[in-house]
This record gives C-alpha cells, sequence and structure tokens, in this order.
C-alpha cells in the first residue's frame, strides 16, 4: 500500500481533504502531522482513528527529527499546515515566518533527502495581491499586502527553488476563500453564523466593499486531489469558484439564509491594508478536468445546518481559544 504524508490535516482544509482522499484512493494510507495549534482539532479526524489506513501524528512541521523519521516511509506529501489567519499576522508576523516559510523549508530538504515522488504545497490566492479588475493566472506578479500573505508567497518562492534546484516534484495549488463545515469560527462565515445562533451581531469591516470568490471546501480539495494525481511537478495551479460577492453581499447572503434582517450587522473598523478583491483564472485546472460540484447558495445552506448542528463542536473554540475584539 502507498502512503502520503498530509500535514495540518486536522485543519478545516486539511481534514476535509483526508476524508475525501481516503475514500477516492483506495490503495493510499494517510499520515496525518498536527501541531494541533489553536484551530488544529483532531475532532475533525476523529472518525477515522482505528482505520488502518490513517495514523494520527502530533507533532510540528518545524522539527527537523519529526520530520526527517516521517519522510522516509511516504511516496508522496500534500502541504497544508500553515498559520493563515490575516488578523493574526498583523499582530504577530512572527509564528507566520516560523510555520510558512521556515517549516516549509524543512519539509521541502526533507522531501529532497528522502527522494518523495510527490510534493503538493497548497497556497493562496492571496499571494497575487488587490485586483481591481480581472482575474490573476499562474503567472500573474506576485504582490502579497499582509505579513500572512507575504510568508505564503515565501513559501511558494521556496517550493519553486527546490523544484528549479534540485528537481524536487513539486506542485502548488493557489485557492481562493473556502468555507464549509468544521471551519474555525473566527473566520468570517463560521464567525457570523455563530454569532447570530447565540442571538450577536456580526462585525462587517468597513463599508463591505472588499470582494472575495467563495470556493466550498470539498472542491477545493477536489481540486487539490487533481493536482496531485494529475498536475506536473514545477507547476503552479489555481483552485476557484467564480463565486464573487462583496463583504456586505456575503453579509445579507447568511443574514437572509438565518432569517435575519440588517438590523443585526455592526460596523467596526476596517482591518489594516484590507485587500480589495481576489480573484484568480482557473482554466489551467480546468484543463485538467476540475469542475465544481457545489454553488455557493447549496454550500451555504448545508454551512449553516452544519453549525447549527455541531454546537458542541464550536461553542468551546469560541468559549475558550480566541477573543473578539
Amino acid at each position: 500500500m502507498k502512503s502520503v504524508l498530509v500535514t495540518g490535516g486536522s485543519g478545516f482544509i486539511g481534514s476535509h481533504f483526508i476524508k475525501g482522499f481516503l475514500k477516492s484512493h483506495p490503495d493510499w494510507k494517510v499520515y496525518n502531522l498536527d501541531k494541533l495549534t489553536y484551530c488544529g482539532n483532531r475532532e475533525n479526524t476523529r472518525m477515522l482513528e482505528g482505520s488502518p489506513r490513517y495514523e494520527f501524528i502530533q507533532g510540528d512541521i518545524c522539527d527537523p527529527s519529526c520530520v526527517a523519521a516521517l519522510m522516509t516511509g511516504v511516496e508522496a506529501v500534500v502541504h497544508f499546515a500553515a498559520e493563515t489567519h490575516v488578523d493574526r499576522s498583523i499582530d504577530n508576523p512572527d509564528d507566520f515566518l516560523k510555520t510558512n516559510i521556515f517549516g516549509t523549508r524543512l519539509l521541502l530538504e526533507s522531501a529532497r533527502q528522502a527522494g518523495i515522488k510527490r510534493f503538493v504545497h497548497v497556497s493562496t490566492d492571496e499571494v497575487y495581491g488587490s485586483l481591481r479588475t480581472g482575474s490573476a493566472a499562474e503567472d500573474y506578479p506576485l504582490e502579497p499586502n499582509s505579513p500572512y500573505s507575504a510568508s505564503k508567497a515565501g513559501a511558494d518562492l521556496m517550493a519553486r527553488a527546490y523544484w528549479k534546484t534540485y528537481g524536487l516534484p513539486v506542485m502548488i495549488t493557489r485557492s481562493s476563500n473556502n468555507y464549509g463545515p468544521y471551519q474555525f469560527p473566527e473566520k468570517v462565515i463560521p464567525l457570523f453564523i455563530t454569532n447570530l445562533l447565540d442571538g450577536k451581531a456580526v462585525p462587517l469591516y468597513g463599508k463591505g466593499e472588499n470582494c472575495r470568490d467563495w470556493i466550498f471546501v470539498e472542491d477545493n480539495c477536489r481540486g487539490v486531489e487533481l493536482v496531485f494525481d494529475r498536475g506536473e511537478p514545477g507547476e503552479i495551479y489555481n483552485i476557484g469558484a467564480g463565486h464573487e460577492l462583496t463583504n456586505i453581499e456575503l453579509t445579507h447572503s447568511i443574514l437572509s439564509e438565518m432569517g435575519h434582517g440588517a438590523e443585526m450587522i455592526k460596523s467596526v473598523a476596517d482591518r489594516l491594508g484590507h485587500d480589495f478583491r481576489y480573484s484568480v483564472n482557473i482554466a489551467k485546472l480546468a484543463r485538467l478536468g476540475f469542475k465544481l460540484q457545489w454553488d455557493f447558495p447549496r454550500g451555504l445552506t448545508e454551512t449553516v445546518a452544519w453549525y447549527r448542528e455541531n454546537r458542541a463542536w464550536w461553542e468551546p473554540l469560541k468559549r475558550d481559544k480566541f477573543t473578539l475584539k
């Protein structure tokens, strides 16, 4: 049986990826390496424990001995582990530099030494910076504007360098904003949903004019799987849905889905350096056969229903792991 190391597999996107990958790749075993920081949650993959095709390892991608030990026993790597929240990066960039750049570099070097045959590095559309018009193809200049996106751009460049210099078979994916079940409730969609479930207002940055493309997490994970299976080493693949909404449009969509009106909106000071708009061109991934399975209304309905039914999952996270400003 072949095996793959998935980093950050107890996080939001990584846990969805593992569950989908095990279903679609019955001849593979998954090793999930996760540090279980504030947004890593072993409950996200608890249903897999006991399967001979899944093994959880609590550890740090910045730990050379841990990474080296795991790397020698696998054929491939899918690298999700990262610090991801923009607001946290503004408050404390150091953690983002350590995990996203130095952690990625350590994984790449260990993979090179172990002779890994496929390495998928999962990144973000935020590395392209803010676009007023059009959509960024994979060769668009990198213009990151937050410590988070700058750290991810640095990791992308390191991954590219390991392909160019050492021939490590690295592929990079850059996705638009994900949403869906199991997302940590400091992110905008689960934050708004859980606030409304508790009868609280939703904090909207500025006038809500900033625009994002929203992709249901399972579609993104299928895109990552497609790159794993059919992607070409050294290539970058954008993953997006074309569901662009301004933040105020997004807010009203959530309010409408949950039976509330504009009286539940609380305007708050805008984020520092807030990017206006992200948008990616996914023609390259479409040529590999990528097709969306979720539209935004269906995905939002599914997401709201999940948070309604899973208070036991999110209530402790909101109480213990972060404080709203």
